[in-house]
């Protein structure tokens, strides 16, 4: 019998724009932003100013370290591509997961995708396996949802000229603005995906946060 297709979580695609020079504190303001609405350890609340913009900071070491991490990683990876239309593309994406217990391992690696293949390369977007063996249930992550951050890297012919950096500051501004607005929108219209708290640990929800994963789940 084949094993029970899993749902695909809800997805949420956030498209920003910035220009090199802004481009870090851009990105992280809003891998900020839904972590401050995702992340239910307590925290001590924080704000950081972004282009005029107050946003919300999560004052937590290990999330900074990372979301630090993977921006870096994306301003490198943008700064080194040329285009004709002097504008570049990335995109980071943050998953969240619940822990469940698997019934087997044998129905836990057919939904996985067996051994390895495209299928399983797909998958392992939604869920991830966390050991078990041969004699028993194993845990294992399941995916609840998904974001990606689609950005826009601007660089324009004139952007030492007053006028044209203006312009670009504006667009910026109206680019981060939106965007705040729309994870807010996002997330007060859309709480029933998440799962009960069933756990005692620090952060009930584990989570991921990858550099183009539109590639990494394409296999």
């Amino acid at each position: 019998m084949d094993p029970p297709r899993r749902t695909q979580p809800p997805e949420y695609t956030l498209e920003i724009f910035a220009d090199p020079q802004s481009i870090k504190s851009v990105m992280q303001g809003v891998l900020h932003t839904i972590f401050f609405h995702r992340y239910f350890p307590t925290v001590r609340p924080s704000t950081h100013d972004i282009l005029h913009l107050t946003l919300p900071y999560v004052s937590d070491p290990d999330l900074e370290s990372l979301i630090d991490s993977r921006v870096y990683q994306l301003t490198r990876q943008l700064s080194s591509t040329t285009t004709p239309n002097n504008s570049v593309r990335g995109q980071i994406g943050v998953q969240f997961f619940e822990k469940k217990r698997r019934k087997s391992t044998s129905t836990s690696a057919a939904a996985s995708g067996g051994q390895g293949g495209v299928a399983g390369v797909g998958m392992a977007w939604f869920g991830r396996g966390l050991g078990g063996g041969n004699g028993g249930s194993a845990e294992e992550e399941v995916c609840w949802e998904v974001w990606r951050v689609e950005v826009t890297l601007a660089v324009g012919r004139n952007q030492d000229e007053n006028a044209e950096q203006r312009k670009v500051m504006r667009a910026m501004e109206t680019s981060l603005q939106k965007t705040a607005l729309k994870i807010v929108t996002i997330v007060n219209g859309n709480k029933e995906q998440i799962p009960p708290i069933t756990t005692s640990e620090t952060n009930p929800f584990p989570y991921q946060i990858t550099l183009n994963p539109r590639l990494k789940a394409a296999g």
